[in-house]
């Protein structure tokens, strides 16, 4: 992809994201999912994020760094010396191309013409470089729409980009581009005629425009959001779960969701979420990097961080937060409370307003809660603290050392009595508000 001055940004282009994933990433999920023997990754002068994000998705691969922008098929060049030894077919793809699917590639990959062209029927033709066929259907040239005439401007055959190619055929014809054209580029898709004027077959497969939609603006990225989510929100109900509003809920490009799960509307998940069968998320919840097993509750108005791991029918009630912590199996924090780098065991409950102190401004601590544990409202668990099975912790406490199991510990100050205060309080207010009024 290009350098994105239209995303008026300081970040690649192929580096915004869609879906709780980089559009380059996307494209690689893709890509690794077709099982290639190596994939190279073009990028413009300095770019280690984007080195870093592609190794992230595949960690194998290679990179060709492509120091002036002089077009797709300059862009292509930088990859051969990467490549001069491979055998077999290379598959040309763009970072900022996010939602092709591997359905649309798996064809031109199987294709027996050593060239073939990923196309789409547009709506509107406008921008794109058309199709030249042959009556049998093949390729002889790829016209960008500066260099159509205006009868090739009629057809509706367009160009994604995409290309399949022998290995050898690739870097034989690379060398004879030229940037004679209006925008003074070297194309990739002048590969097409030189290959047929050669006296190969240039084939052509078809696939929904949609599917090849590029970004060059953050317009176009919202389109992409939209047409991810729609594509996840199909999935997500097709796999068994209950979308109450499908248009409110928001799903990453990983998160799994399992069967009879039910989604109430304005959840949000980022990335790395699975979800068990059965579970119930209620309005308005925010997950990311959470594990939630089968028949849990979450929310309303929940957060699940990552490192969350929601045990079998637990419940996460409404305003409470869970980071990098366990909550076992039956376990409840229902209201109010903030759970962070802790356990908490089978059955145990967390009343309203607890919170466990997990950071001491230098270091995180561990707070442990074994199982069947009752721990009082508003109650501050000061990490590194363990609290035994079975215990019971009084409302209000703030706990500094471990509790052993089936003990009470309960640091709340002694109850001081004053009778009839209150009483002569109102009375002595009353009297100074009157004395007021008189002067």
């Amino acid at each position: 992809a290009g350098m994105g001055t239209r995303m008026k940004s300081d970040l690649p282009k192929v580096m915004h994201r869609a879906a709780g994933r980089s559009l380059l990433g996307h494209v690689l999920a893709t890509a690794r999912a077709l099982n290639p023997t190596r994939v190279v990754v073009v990028h413009g002068p300095g770019d280690e994020n984007v080195k870093n994000e592609a190794l992230a998705f595949v960690a194998a691969a290679q990179f060709a760094e492509q120091k002036e922008r002089k077009g797709t098929g300059n862009a292509v060049k930088q990859a051969e010396a990467t490549l001069k030894d491979f055998k077999g077919r290379v598959l040309v793809l763009y970072g900022d191309a996010p939602l092709i699917l591997t359905s649309s590639l798996q064809p031109m990959l199987n294709a027996s013409s050593v060239m073939t062209v990923l196309a789409f029927r547009a709506a509107n033709p406008m921008g794109y470089g058309r199709l030249i066929t042959t009556g049998d259907n093949h390729v002889v040239a790829i016209r960008e729409e500066l260099d159509a005439t205006p009868e090739e401007r009629q057809i509706n055959l367009c160009n994604s980009g995409i290309i399949s190619i022998d290995n050898d055929l690739l870097w034989r014809h690379v060398k004879e581009l030229s940037n004679a054209n209006a925008k003074g580029e070297y194309y990739l898709t002048d590969l097409a005629a030189l290959v047929h004027a050669a006296g190969e077959k240039v084939a052509f497969t078809v696939c929904d425009e949609t599917d090849v939609a590029g970004v060059n603006d953050r317009v176009q990225l919202a389109g992409i959001e939209a047409a991810f989510q729609k594509r996840y929100r199909n999935r997500a109900m097709l796999s068994g779960a209950t979308l109450i509003d499908p248009a409110s809920t928001f799903f990453s490009a990983d998160t799994v969701t399992g069967r009879d799960v039910v989604i109430e509307p304005n959840v949000y998940f980022g990335p790395g979420v699975i979800i068990g069968d059965d579970v119930e998320i209620l309005a308005s919840s925010h997950i990311e990097g959470a594990t939630v097993a089968k028949g849990a509750r979450i929310g309303p108005f929940a957060r699940l961080r990552p490192g969350a791991e929601i045990g079998e029918n637990a419940h996460v009630g409404n305003f409470v937060e869970i980071k990098k912590a366990k909550l076992g199996k039956g376990a409840k924090v229902n209201h109010l409370s903030y759970i962070g780098d802790a356990s908490v065991g089978a059955g145990s409950n967390i009343g309203a307003g607890t919170i466990t102190c997990n950071y001491d401004g230098f270091e995180k601590h561990l707070t442990e809660i074994a199982e069947n544990v009752f721990v009082g409202s508003n109650t501050a668990l000061v990490a590194p603290v363990r609290i035994g099975s079975g215990a019971n912790i009084a409302a209000g406490s703030v706990i500094t050392e471990s509790v052993p199991e089936d003990a009470l510990a309960m640091t709340r100050p002694a109850l001081v009595l004053k009778r009839g205060w209150a009483r002569r309080y109102r009375a002595m207010k009353q009297a100074r508000k009157a004395q007021k009024t008189r002067s």
